[in-house]
């Protein structure tokens, strides 16, 4: 935990662009490892035929190119007034049609999640596909393991699944939300302003492990969020809970997963799942696969064209902790969420129209004791 929350300085390899000095900064809500209301800036472009592209940045005063690249971070290291060409601040390019917050996520439970075979994964899309009769079909996808290279895995984490394992998406983290680089993401985005040297996260000889590992460390041997028991115990959250249920809201926000048996091997052969997180029943209210809700942000990354309008369905363990939903925190209210939702979710979406005020207070107070 010590290293999840140190503060980053341009000494260690801060920036030269990044959002946060720290991963607790966008990870502390109910404490660290939670979820908070910071959010990143995604952009890209949409042309006539419908073909979307990531901009090029341009920083330095147009001097310096930041190539292929959605993320636009919202802090830089080197601002100047008299020296513009060596600013090195991202500012979203001219004629980004596509434009999209994304709040932080919990990581705490992680470890669970990570733990899941990718054939559980698989198995849930093709169950609710056929239940569904095609209506909802979550889609599986394959992302690299960067501690594993040429080996892929199914993906599960953050808001596009554009990872499987908790130690690349940790890698990933440090060099673009914070900006330094590490084993698995050697290379900063720029060398305007960069006065260090990759990689800039390296092995600490007194125990053999680097900033990320100790990130993934922390994230995979963390608590999942627990409910308010004493809500959850109520006749009024226990009837709603039937409810989430009959409406169909568990096909996609599964209620309980069973995680892979202690000894399995993951990861591209990196990690081995622990007696800590094997064949442990869990209750994410998530099933980890993509689908098109009507809330999509518009942005293409590791699953392709089809996936632009698809997120990963978010779990709901630790939700009534969360003041702003959705990718881009834009609904306030449970009630909010679930009428953005439509597409591929509009049939539950009508169910939910056509219940009493009753058993809407019911369902309610479900989602309240998560």
């Amino acid at each position: 935990m010590t290293t999840f929350e140190e503060v980053d300085t341009i000494q260690k390899g801060l920036g030269p662009v990044y959002n946060a000095q720290s991963c607790r900064e966008c990870h502390q809500s109910p404490t660290t490892g939670g979820i908070s209301q910071v959010t990143e800036l995604r952009v890209g472009h949409v042309d006539n035929s419908g073909r979307f592209t990531n901009p090029n940045v341009m920083i330095g005063n147009g001097t310096v190119t930041i190539p292929n690249r959605s993320l636009i971070n919202d802090r830089g290291i080197c601002p100047s007034g008299t020296v513009t060409d060596k600013e090195v601040q991202e500012l979203v390019p001219d004629h980004m049609n596509v434009r999209t917050l994304r709040t932080s996520l919990n990581t705490l439970g992680d470890g669970f999640i990570e733990s899941v075979s990718s054939s559980t994964l698989m198995e849930i899309a093709d169950k609710q596909c056929r239940r569904s009769e095609g209506q909802i079909c979550g889609q599986v996808i394959f992302v690299p393991v960067g501690e594993a290279p040429g080996q892929t895995r199914v993906a599960r984490f953050g808001w596009k699944n554009q990872h499987a394992s908790l130690l690349s998406f940790s890698a990933d983290a440090y060099l673009n939300e914070i900006g330094i680089t590490n084993r698995l993401q050697p290379q900063d985005v720029t060398t305007l302003c960069k006065t260090t040297t990759d990689p800039e996260d390296t092995v600490d000889p007194t125990d053999n492990l680097s900033d990320i590992d100790r990130f993934a460390r922390f994230i995979r041997f963390s608590k999942a969020p627990a409910r308010d028991v004493n809500l959850a115990n109520t006749l009024d959250a226990q009837a709603g809970a039937q409810i989430f249920e009959r409406l169909g809201c568990d096909t996609c926000h599964v209620s309980s997963i069973v995680t892979a048996p202690p000894g399995s091997v993951i990861n591209g052969g990196q990690f081995t799942v622990p007696d800590s997180l094997g064949n442990k029943i869990i209750h994410p209210y998530s099933d980890f696969l993509l689908h098109d809700v009507g809330t999509g942000d518009g942005i293409v990354q590791n699953g392709g064209p089809s996936t632009a309008n698809k997120m990963r369905t978010p779990p709901l363990w630790g939700v009534r902790l969360r003041s702003r939903l959705l990718h881009d925190g834009r609904a306030l209210t449970f009630t909010e969420a679930i009428l953005h939702h439509s597409d591929e979710a509009s049939h539950v979406v009508g169910n939910f129209r056509n219940l009493s005020d009753q058993e809407r207070q019911q369902l309610l107070s479900f989602l309240k004791s998560l």
